[in-house]
């Protein structure tokens, strides 16, 4: 587990709700050629996916990674779990969510509270991810940990700043217009 002093210092600062200062993609080409090839390598555990199937649900060698993992896999089932109750669908969660950590529990109740306006519900989600990820980081602050969770926060970052209001809600808006018009009686039938 080494110290990155030269690749996290060079690292503009990140602020919850501010314009990522770069790209994942960037600060993913500076990490690789500065990381150690096995802490190089634990950045894929972190990136999003593109549909290139499961990934190892085992130890990745990082108390981090692993923590992080940990703690999303518990948000995503509760969340899972309460939408299936909440739409009355039982048994429509694949899995039940673990008991621990409870925290992510918590999040997941609070962010179906926001459900009536989805754009707070996912700022809700990403608030809590990221004082999830400071709490996971610990204090070394130039160590392989402070890369990961730069990289998780950056992706935070670009994430908040790809939701568009006034854009999301016309969508809202056509979507939910078309869905009344299918649900119309007669709609859809053919004369």
């Amino acid at each position: 587990m080494g110290a990155y002093y030269y690749l996290v210092a060079q690292l503009p600062s990140l602020v919850y709700g501010q314009e990522p200062p770069m790209s994942s993609v960037h600060f993913l080409d500076l990490a690789r050629t500065q990381l150690s090839a096995e802490d190089a390598a634990l950045l894929s555990l972190l990136e999003p996916r593109t549909g290139a199937g499961p990934r190892a649900e085992g130890p990745s060698g990082s108390g981090f990674i692993d923590t992080w993992r940990v703690w999303e896999r518990a948000l995503r089932l509760n969340l899972a779990r309460l939408r299936a109750s909440r739409l009355k669908r039982d048994g429509a969660a694949p899995v039940d969510p673990p008991a621990d950590p409870a925290d992510a529990a918590a999040v997941a109740h609070g962010a179906l509270a926001a459900a009536e306006n989805p754009l707070e519900a996912e700022i809700f989600l990403d608030r809590a991810r990221w004082n999830a990820i400071e709490r996971f980081q610990g204090i070394p602050a130039f160590s392989r940990d402070a890369v990961y969770a730069y990289l998780l926060k950056l992706l935070i970052l670009e994430r908040r700043a790809s939701f568009k209001a006034e854009t999301g809600f016309a969508e809202y808006k056509s979507l939910y217009a078309s869905i009344l018009e299918h649900a119309r009686p007669g709609a859809g039938e053919s004369t």
